[in-house]
């Protein structure tokens, strides 16, 4: 990625923006609370630098605790986080353009997160210790997509289709997953009603206390995201003149 960021987009204001004052979990402890939530910071930013340090600080710390909770693995949080980051700043004027900025992110957090792929790393990341919370070990124990539904919809505010879209199921499914997920919280935690607000509340609750992360600065993730889009740059050049190069000794030898 070039470091000319002039044509990239600072994050517009859309007429929906009302929206972002939902509960997304994802509010750094560092904004100021006289702050209109309906206008995040990175909203009114000048430059796509500080829109996109604006959106960071804004999110960050919330999605570093909500992948905790997903994973129950925090250092593995910290590692998602970055790379959702790392992809956003890659593809900038489309995170710019999109009508949910932090829902992009946390999207691209979760996929990461919950990628089967990670088991078959050298070091396969292990969970913390286990929780003393009921509610968390409970949603630990539950099928990865369970546990990103219930954590979408009870702990963030979405809807049902919100949840289907961001998940790429289709909204029976995803209905189907919030079910099972709340009747399995309901066995494994007494006081608590899959069908009742009390569930909801809780898992509002679970997102919501989680402590701020404390976080590598938005500048040093930009670059972070620019020296590893150089360093594949450079990589397939190398690659496609080594392949150049081998087709033409082919076929000079042939």
């Amino acid at each position: 990625m070039s470091h000319d960021t002039a044509d990239r987009p600072a994050l517009p204001v859309p007429p929906s923006a009302e929206r972002e004052g939902k509960p997304d979990g994802a509010r750094s402890s560092t904004e100021s609370p006289e702050r209109d939530p309906a206008r995040p910071p990175f909203r009114s930013a000048a430059t796509p630098e500080d829109a996109f340090d604006g959106l960071y600080m804004h999110a960050a710390p919330g999605l570093v605790h909500q992948i905790r909770l997903l994973t129950g693995d925090r250092g593995f949080a910290f590692e998602a986080v970055e790379y959702a980051f790392h992809r956003a700043w890659d593809h900038w004027p489309e995170v710019a353009c999109d009508s949910d900025p932090v829902g992009w992110v946390r999207a691209q957090a979760y996929e990461y997160a919950l990628s089967p792929w990670h088991q078959l790393r050298p070091a396969a990341r292990r969970s913390d210790s286990a929780p003393d919370d009921p509610l968390l070990g409970a949603l630990l124990a539950l099928p990865a997509s369970h546990r990103r539904i219930t954590l979408l919809c009870d702990g963030l505010g979405l809807s049902i289709a919100q949840a289907a879209a961001e998940t790429e199921a289709s909204t029976p499914v995803a209905e189907s997953r919030l079910h099972h997920a709340r009747s399995a919280l309901a066995r494994q935690v007494p006081g608590l009603d899959a069908g009742s607000d009390a569930m909801t509340s809780t898992m509002t609750r679970l997102v919501a206390d989680g402590a701020s992360a404390t976080l590598p600065s938005a500048l040093s993730t930009r670059a972070g995201s620019e020296r590893r889009t150089r360093l594949l740059t450079v990589a397939v050049c190398v690659l496609a003149v080594t392949l150049a190069v081998a087709l033409v000794l082919a076929a000079v030898t042939g």
